[in-house]
């Protein structure tokens, strides 16, 4: 199996072309959906964000994997053969295989961000693998990944201090918005300014949160579903507003947070018609919230995600990004070291049943033979059932171990050579439900640790997997 991340970012695309390429809930789940029907992808998780819109795959090849999710893409985002320049190969990236695994967790550990370390990308992460899970898009390979980068992600959290150093996305923005009304005369930064979030989704709730706990002189919420407007209100002791008068929520406010899904602006020129007080607009949506020409308007100062992203207005300390690459480094090369081991496991498992089937027949010709008795052939059976375990268990255990070092050579394929392992026995135990099936109690079978397809699969090897590493569900 091949894993892939396709996808574009604030690294690979400008704002204007992620603004164009955004993927909202209901394009994301179309699009696994399409993936898995067309039967080159196995597996699919979504992540789409105001940053990113990535797919992590699982497919049966690289290329046809490729080719599936780019073409996926392409159908979702609407774009025909006269848009050659908003094609994938113009602003899109590709990891495969261990630069996959490691991609994902720099996303995880939000090394990957717009903001250095912001925390926002891992909840992302954790609702994007929680759709595709509960709609039976996720199999081993993706679940044992999103295990594992979540579990880095918080990891990365809890033991650098990269939360203290690395603010998010809002905080930047309000940092921004805090200069530009210290321009237009209010020295007191926040404290002294009448704030309005337009929006109450995640980033318009921690928007409104920040906002709050700065101690604004006074706060509102407005969004297209009053009560969940009038619920995160309720929180933080501000009030709801009336979505529908955003000219009116305007003309109160010194500063506007503005963070909808909606795929047209919601702030236009107009609404804020015969303002002659400055204001200061933040932007935190993509697609942008608000429409080129209040930019133009005099008094009105527009932060939005291009701005922050040109100013670099935060980032992590270099000291704590250095810790938390020393800690990336080191669970990315483990959990790799636990795919390489996995990789030899199919041979293995073809290299047993190989011998299995040479037993079963010298025990069926032993048994045609009138001579023995039930108990001598019983007796037969078990001591050359013992004498096969113990000549592969060493071999087997060996392999698995020297299969996960670095640089290791493939020792799958010398097992194949040396044994002249039949194809079909190997393609048979290349399958999915063969590898969960060898996940089997080292208390009910001697050879377990050679067979098991990882090291946290079982009781007697979990003591050497990565720390915190958990096994993904048995089948």
């Amino acid at each position: 199996m091949n894993l892939l991340v396709v996808g574009i970012s604030h690294r690979s695309a400008a704002v204007e072309t992620l603004e164009r390429l955004a993927v909202g809930p209901e394009a994301a789940a179309d699009l696994a959906r399409a993936l898995l029907r067309g039967g080159e992808v196995r597996e699919a998780v979504v992540l789409s964000t105001c940053n990113r819109v990535e797919v992590y795959a699982v497919a049966a090849s690289f290329h046809g994997g490729l080719a599936a999710v780019v073409d996926e893409l392409h159908r979702v985002w609407g774009l025909t053969e006269t848009q050659a320049d908003l094609d994938f190969a113009s602003c899109g990236y590709v990891r495969h295989g261990a630069d996959a695994v490691a991609h994902a967790f720099r996303v995880a550990a939000g090394l990957d961000s717009m903001v250095a370390g912001e925390p926002q990308i891992l909840g992302q992460l954790r609702d994007a693998y929680d759709t595709a899970r509960e709609a039976d898009q996720v199999g081993r390979h993706l679940h044992e990944l999103f295990q594992q980068a979540l579990r880095v992600g918080k990891r990365i959290h809890a033991e650098t201090d990269v939360d203290a150093a690395a603010p998010s996305i809002v905080t930047a923005a309000l940092d921004l918005a805090e200069r530009a009304l210290a321009v237009h005369g209010f020295q007191n930064g926040l404290t002294e300014t009448r704030a309005a979030v337009v929006g109450a989704g995640s980033m318009g709730s921690l928007a409104t949160a920040t906002l709050a706990r700065s101690g604004v002189a006074s706060l509102a919420v407005a969004n297209r579903d009053r009560a969940k407007a009038e619920r995160l209100a309720a929180v933080w002791d501000a009030t709801a507003a009336d979505y529908g008068d955003l000219a009116g929520l305007a003309a109160d406010a010194d500063l506007l947070v503005c963070a909808t899904s909606s795929p047209e602006p919601v702030l236009r020129a107009a609404h804020l018609a015969g303002r002659t007080r400055p204001l200061v607009v933040c932007d935190l949506a993509l697609p942008k919230d608000v429409a080129e020409e209040v930019a133009l308007l005099p008094g009105v100062t527009v932060v939005d995600i291009a701005e922050i992203q040109k100013a670099d207005a935060a980032g992590a300390a270099a000291d704590t990004l250095a810790e938390v690459e020393r800690l990336l480094a080191e669970e990315i090369e483990a959990y790799n070291e636990s795919l390489r081991a996995d990789a030899v496991t199919p041979t293995v498992a073809a290299l047993r049943s190989a011998a299995a089937d040479i037993v079963e027949a010298e025990l069926a010709r032993v048994a045609r033979r009138g001579d023995f008795t039930d108990d001598q052939r019983a007796e037969v059976a078990r001591t050359v059932h013992r004498v096969v375990q113990r000549l592969l268990h060493e071999p087997t255990v060996r392999v698995r171990e020297l299969a996960g070092q670095p640089g290791a050579p493939d020792y799958a394929r010398a097992l194949r050579d040396l044994f002249a392992l039949d194809a079909a026995v190997l393609a048979a135990a290349q399958g999915d439900h063969l590898a969960e099936a060898l996940k089997v109690s080292p208390a009910t079978a001697p050879v377990a640790d050679a067979l098991a397809p990882s090291p946290a699969s079982t009781s007697e090897t979990a003591a050497t997997a990565p720390a915190g590493k958990t096994p993904p569900p048995q089948s």
